[in-house]
């Protein structure tokens, strides 16, 4: 059974930074891409951020490039997500998906239930 667990949201201010973390348990992880999606109140869920599974290539929403760092620890079943300079915008629901491809949210088979990232003004 695969399972998704996603940690490290919070309440920060505008401008502070978070780390979102992923384990993955059930799936020889290293042989998947991942990525982050965010689901923002009365918004369809949006690609943030995805990563290959060697960890070689990334991929980002225009949103938060330059802002936020995808990266993996294949040898930790983990996915990370740094977000810096973080915006009242950010503020939402943060996924992470397994097995999957791009920012493609149908492309996924597993997903967490999400952690939750709320920025203040």
């Amino acid at each position: 059974q695969v399972q998704v667990v996603e940690s490290g949201g919070g309440l920060v201010q505008a401008g502070g930074s978070l780390r979102l973390s992923c384990t993955a348990s059930g799936l020889t992880f290293a042989a998947y891409d991942m990525g982050w999606f965010r689901q923002a109140p009365g918004k369809e869920r949006e690609g943030v951020s995805c990563i290959t599974r060697s960890g070689g290539k990334t991929c980002y929403a225009d949103s938060v490039k330059g802002r936020f760092i995808i990266s993996r620890d294949n040898g930790k079943n983990t996915l990370y997500l740094q977000m810096n300079s973080l915006k009242p915008e950010d503020t939402a629901m943060y996924y992470c998906a397994a097995a999957g491809y791009g920012l493609y949210e149908s492309k996924y088979s597993y997903w967490g239930q999400g952690t939750q990232v709320t920025v203040s003004s």
